[in-house]
């Protein structure tokens, strides 16, 4: 893994992809640091990180298209399959190397607090919580951009999917609004989200058995707990709207709140997409 680790980081430092990911994320700090802290004479610092989620709609599929895609495009997978080492070192180390080039930048914003502090009486503490969850909202979304890079060769469907996928995430919450709070509606909507999961249990696994047994469980679930109460449905998607989203949950950071439950949730999403990354590298080396 760590060869694996150093030799993208070596390619990234020939790439402008992570120079211009890097100068993306600098340049909205510098811009919303003069807007809040300069021009407004505002000491919380933590609007600043507050006020960039936005840029990973650009940023994240920018960094990730050609993690997995251009190595499929080129062949150079092949390679990959033959190392003596396992297809999970391999994914971790490529991602390691891109948290890396994600967190340079990072470390440069997190000098601006201090400079500001020479000045004003700024909450440090906030400023560096709310940091923290920038940096692993950041780390989740390029674990779920990996993952999308490694199911297509091509670089600009990549980053097309990568900026859907994270844009449907940003505003999920405002979309689930407009539907129906009943009961019914929201049961019938679940459903077919749970039909949607088999089939891509069963995209990965190729196992027709083991996607249609989750199937039958998630359904057996679904109508026994709406038998049962079928008032726990009513408004339920917007509820689990407000849970997946990964941009309205990094709003308790810069509210003041340091959420633990959030960096676990963002920890969890990260597991969960290697794990993906990794099935679906599995799956094309024995297909």
């Amino acid at each position: 893994m760590k060869a694996i680790y150093k030799h993208e980081l070596k390619g990234y430092s020939t790439n402008i992809t992570a120079y211009v990911f890097g100068v993306f994320i600098l340049l909205f700090a510098g811009i919303y640091t003069m807007v809040y802290n300069l021009g407004h004479q505002v000491v919380n610092f933590e609007f600043v990180p507050g006020s960039m989620p936005y840029i990973f709609l650009v940023g994240v599929p920018i960094l990730t298209m050609r993690v997995m895609a251009e190595e499929r495009k080129q062949k150079t997978d092949q390679l990959l399959y033959s190392l003596p080492i396992s297809m999970n070192k391999i994914v971790w180390g490529k991602y390691l190397a891109m948290l890396t080039v994600f967190a340079i930048p990072l470390l440069i914003i997190c000098v601006y607090p201090l400079i500001l502090r020479t000045y004003g009486n700024v909450p440090l503490t906030t400023a560096y919580s709310t940091m923290l969850g920038f940096f692993f909202l950041g780390a989740a979304l390029i674990a779920i951009g990996m993952f999308i890079s490694s199911l297509t060769e091509s670089q600009p469907v990549a980053a097309g999917l990568c900026f859907i996928v994270m844009l449907v995430n940003y505003y999920i919450s405002s979309l689930l609004s407009f539907v129906s709070t009943t009961a019914r509606t929201n049961m019938i909507v679940v459903t077919f989200l749970a039909a949607a999961i088999a089939y891509l249990i069963y995209t990965m696994t190729q196992s027709s058995t083991v996607s249609l047994a989750c199937a039958v469980a998630m359904e057996a679930v679904i109508c026994f707990t709406f038998l049962r109460n079928s008032a726990s449905y009513e408004g339920l998607l917007t509820k689990i709207g407000s849970h997946i989203s990964l941009f309205d949950r990094f709003e308790n950071f810069y509210q003041g709140s340091f959420d633990l439950t959030t960096l676990v949730f963002y920890i969890s999403i990260i597991a969960v997409f290697l794990f993906l990354c990794v099935q679906s590298m599995e799956k094309r080396r024995w297909s």
